[in-house]
């Protein structure tokens, strides 16, 4: 895998480098890597005693990944929230509405700096889609569209973009693993990049609905007999 950094997009934290924002941070980054599951359980008391830090700074962090979608509170802890189908289908519905705009708007103020950023992304992202290394391609698409949302001069946009992404992130990484699904999402990495570097706002709008539409029906195409199996089994569980 590539060094390059991975940081989480988000809101401007109101005391920068926080050790609130800090934890935040590290554990939006571990939920979006794989590295905490669906079934595991974090509780406030246990990370602060692994990190070296009091409770309430952790606790803060949690509390803020739950209002921004990430977890949910249980009794026992906090836990990554168990999407359902309806919930992805709502979450595609918002991204359908903000991330054309945004991407076009970003074109229209991408400095060079920016513009090379996402050529960069797209170059490493074809590099994994050639090499057959599905995890790198992940993290390529992952740096790919940090590149163009931090061209967005609207942080509060972008930052609200990036939650809606990642909430679907965790649940959608698996489709990458999918062939056709990665054939779709590199020509749609190349075609964004090249209109990217024209500065072409319009055809970036354009490309940007086609990319999150074709998202969409991949993720319902490999996953969709799978969520729908599980709803149908927590549903008779409900039942009896």
């Amino acid at each position: 895998m590539s060094g390059d950094d991975l940081s989480v997009p988000g809101p401007a934290p109101l005391r920068p480098n926080s050790l609130r924002e800090q934890i935040r941070e590290t554990i939006c980054r571990q939920i979006l890597h794989g590295e905490i599951g669906g079934e595991d359980r974090l509780v406030d008391v246990d990370i602060a005693g692994r990190l070296g830090v009091s409770r309430m700074p952790v606790r803060e962090a949690l509390l803020q990944l739950v209002n921004e979608g990430y977890l949910v509170g249980t009794t026992r802890g906090f836990m990554i929230p168990r999407l359902t189908s309806q919930d992805i289908r709502d979450i595609f519905e918002v991204r359908k509405l903000l991330e054309p705009r945004a991407a076009a708007n970003a074109a229209r103020h991408l400095t060079t700096v920016g513009a090379a950023a996402i050529q960069k992304a797209a170059a490493r992202s074809r590099r994994a889609y050639e090499a057959g290394d599905v995890d790198e391609f992940v993290l390529a698409n992952m740096q790919f569209r940090r590149a163009w949302l931090s061209a967005e001069p609207n942080w509060r946009l972008a930052a609200t973009i990036q939650r809606f992404v990642d909430q679907v992130q965790t649940v959608r990484l698996g489709t990458l693993h999918d062939p056709i699904t990665r054939d779709i999402a590199i020509d749609g990495i190349d075609r964004l990049a090249a209109a990217f570097e024209r500065r072409d706002a319009a055809t970036v709008e354009i490309l940007m609905a086609e990319f999150i539409g074709h998202a969409e029906a991949r993720f319902f195409a490999v996953r969709g007999k799978e969520m729908a199996e599980r709803e149908a089994e927590d549903e008779t569980k409900r039942a009896t």
